[in-house]
């Protein structure tokens, strides 16, 4: 009589026992070496069941939650966002290990349902594997065919900068909205590379699509999408992500514009290789999107500092003046600005444009840090507190752009300052965004000083962001006194 026989004629409870028993052993033996072998997961805040941690986030700025968070638990935590767990990697260090040193491993893009129902897994910014690699090589070279860094692209900047002055200009000193003329002035660098051709800012079709893409954008980085990710079961009660559905499908504009400037081609195979319609299309998006909202705020960001400290504004035009005239500014001026060229990045690191970038996803498992993160998490680097890293700048929460400076005024480069990103996710339009930053921000500061409103101080000028996908300023108006 062999041993099974022996146990099924034991009583049914005993038998329950032993297996009982059997399983333990099995789950004591598993989770032991597991943790010899897999190492301590990251700490983190006890989940509730259901609201995970949800209860501890200001959903409207959830990256300053984390921070704290970071502050108690270190720079490699995990975060419940309701079921969702979630590792976050804050601080300089951690942040350039994660995504530098193992750009392999924390290099795919979470694509949580939202991003699916919307992109389905094309383009560039929210695709992986092979489709993300051809897609981003087609986007670089087609940047670096249009100019992306060279004089080509430089002077459609420069053409596009003296459009924005004269909108600037026709307002004649009086007090106005700066935002949708530097939107338009930059999403026309991105028609020129797209569609061959840019358009008049009163063009009521144009004026309709860049309103659409700037809301589209907003929406993506709304609470009501987080609560989307966390918990997919509340799409049909959330009016952004419906409106964010119905935006996005409303690409057949930007499809018309592509077919418009195709070439003949083979139309048999479009559908078998990556450069099919949808990711021809959906790249487009992409670049109107990442391309377009980010630099446009981030210049409009730097005209409310310099109205808000004229002090600093007086320096730049001192410079300006000095080394440049009453010539059109280049590219290669940056190196004989040092002072206005630390004010731009200073600028980028105080505004902090993406507070909560991507989440990021493991295509391995990975030991880091002494941590041990699974295959399949996704990962959040919190680029606010790289931005903001209190051992890296002297004064993180203050506008400061001697943070760039040496001591004898010269321009100095900062490994801690991560606007784009770092590693394989990095912008891929990083230098066209170096590039419009510097033309757009110096041609105006030669041709203008901008002061708050009349009746309305400096102090009066808030600085506190109005968060979505991007941290854009308060609604506020100011005015360009021409200086010629």
């Amino acid at each position: 009589m062999d041993i099974q026989e022996k146990l099924l004629q034991l009583p049914f409870t005993f038998q329950v026992l032993v297996a009982v028993f059997v399983l333990l052993l099995i789950y004591l033996n598993y989770t032991g070496v597991s943790k010899v072998e897999r190492g301590q997961a990251p700490p983190g805040p006890k989940p509730l069941p259901v609201l995970g941690n949800m209860l501890l986030l200001n959903l409207k700025r959830p990256d300053d939650s984390l921070c704290e968070l970071s502050k108690k638990y270190g720079s490699v935590f995990t975060i419940y966002f309701g079921p969702k767990k979630v590792v976050v990697l804050a601080g300089y260090k951690t942040v350039k290990q994660a995504l530098v040193n193992h750009a392999e491993a924390f290099g795919d893009r979470e694509l949580p349902p939202i991003v699916k129902n919307v992109f389905k897994g094309h383009g560039i910014v929210f695709s992986n594997g092979e489709n993300w690699r051809d897609m981003r090589r087609f986007a670089l070279t087609n940047l670096r065919n249009f100019g992306m860094g060279k004089r080509m692209g430089e002077e459609s900047i420069i053409e596009e900068a003296q459009h924005l002055i004269r909108s600037f200009d026709n307002f004649k000193g009086t007090a106005f909205d700066t935002g949708w003329p530097v939107n338009y002035a930059v999403s026309n660098v991105v028609c020129v590379i797209v569609y061959g051709r840019r358009f008049a800012y009163d063009d009521p079709r144009f004026q309709a699509a860049i309103g659409r893409c700037k809301n589209n954008t907003q929406l993506f980085g709304s609470p009501y999408v987080l609560l989307n990710n966390s918990y997919p079961w509340l799409k049909p009660l959330l009016k952004d992500v419906r409106d964010l559905i119905g935006l996005t499908d409303q690409t057949n504009e930007i499809q018309g514009y592509i077919t418009s400037r195709k070439e003949t081609s083979d139309k048999s195979d479009q559908n078998t290789t990556p450069f099919h319609d949808n990711n021809l299309l959906f790249s487009v998006v992409n670049l109107f999107g990442a391309g377009t909202d980010s630099t446009a705020t981030t210049i409009r960001w730097g005209l409310l500092l310099m109205s808000k400290y004229p002090h600093i504004q007086d320096k730049v035009h001192e410079e300006i003046d000095r080394v440049i005239g009453g010539r059109q500014p280049v590219a290669e001026d940056r190196k004989s600005l040092p002072y206005t060229d630390a004010v731009i990045h200073e600028t980028q690191r105080f505004a902090d444009i993406v507070p909560l970038p991507d989440t990021h996803i493991t295509n391995c498992d990975v030991h880091f840090q002494g941590f041990f993160i699974e295959k399949g998490t996704p990962v959040l680097p919190l680029l606010s507190s790289v931005l903001r890293d209190e051992s890296e700048w002297a004064n993180p929460y203050t506008f400061h752009p001697e943070h760039f400076l040496d001591d004898q005024g010269r321009f100095v480069k900062r490994d801690a300052f991560m606007p784009f990103s770092a590693g394989r996710r990095a912008c891929v339009g990083e230098s066209l965004a170096r590039m419009e930053l510097f033309i757009f921000f110096t041609s105006l500061l030669q041709r203008f000083r901008f002061t708050a409103p009349p009746g309305v101080s400096e102090d009066e000028l808030d600085l506190t962001p109005v968060v979505g996908l991007t941290a854009n300023p308060t609604p506020h108006k100011l005015c360009a006194l021409d200086r010629s």
